[in-house]
């Protein structure tokens, strides 16, 4: 088990009614597209070790998805060249860390994921539903990328019992509403019992929690941008966790509460 944590949670997705209800989607400032925060040190030193160890688990790409993923990093690049905290010279990016990503080295996708803290996801428009064709995701939680992978929304999201066909429709047409110059933003909360950051899990396979032991509030802050060229959306997934103490009241016990509505399992 390993704890990487922030000091605090930027914003309590629960306590507000547009990000509570689903699907929750709410408009993103581009410039706010990616986020560098206090745990960026340890949180890219844990997904280096994750692309060297468990790359099969990690790292899943479709030939097809190819030019999108260049287009992704293309992107990156260029929402970073202005960022502080990074510097580019010769091919290559200093991060914040003081790691240096030489760009060619490796596989777009891969390369655009160790430069930014979020997950990266790309979701492919076939006929007339979005399904996963590429990511790298070294942070799930309580899922399983390779499970996963070339499935649809609806397949993406089995067996979450609040993901009926209506919110399936419903994300399906905000998908479409997407437009590159106006990404789209939503947000999600779990109580854990294991701060860890990298908790894959299969649909067969149940999260144990312990309700006596220590508990952390982990939350995603998720963006959806429409790459201009391919077309794909892009869904970046920014992951917090802290020690449920440092969730300050009342957001804390309206977590709880929700919690227990919805078992051990968590609230998503």
């Amino acid at each position: 088990m390993r704890e990487i944590c922030q000091d605090k949670l930027p914003f309590y997705p629960w306590m507000e009614e547009k990000l509570r209800r689903l699907p929750g989607m709410q408009v993103m400032d581009p410039a706010d597209w990616l986020v560098v925060d206090e745990a960026y040190g340890p949180q890219m030193t844990y997904r280096e070790e994750l692309l060297a160890e468990r790359r099969d688990q990690v790292y899943q790409m479709s030939d097809a998805a190819t030019p999108a993923a260049e287009e992704v990093l293309a992107a990156i690049l260029a929402s970073l060249a202005v960022a502080p905290g990074y510097a580019f010279s010769d091919g290559a990016v200093t991060c914040p860390d003081g790691r240096v990503v030489r760009i060619a080295d490796g596989p777009p996708l891969v390369q655009a994921a160790r430069l930014v803290q979020e997950d990266l996801v790309l979701m492919e428009k076939r006929g007339a539903e979005y399904a996963l064709s590429g990511a790298v995701l070294c942070f799930p939680a309580s899922w399983s990328l390779a499970e996963k992978f070339n499935r649809g929304l609806i397949g993406i999201h089995q067996p979450v019992e609040d993901y009926d066909d209506d919110i399936a429709r419903r994300v399906g047409r905000m998908f479409d509403l997407i437009k590159p110059e106006r990404p789209m933003w939503r947000a999600n909360a779990l109580v854990y019992g294991n701060p860890d950051l990298h908790q894959p899990r299969r649909e067969d396979a149940r999260r144990k929690t312990d309700p006596t032991g220590c508990l952390w509030a982990r939350i995603e802050r998720q963006g959806l941008r429409r790459l201009a060229n391919t077309g794909v959306v892009v869904f970046t997934i920014h992951t917090y966790v802290v020690p449920l103490e440092a969730v300050p009241e009342p957001a804390r016990g309206k977590l709880l509460e929700r919690r227990q509505s919805f078992g051990l399992a968590g609230l998503a």
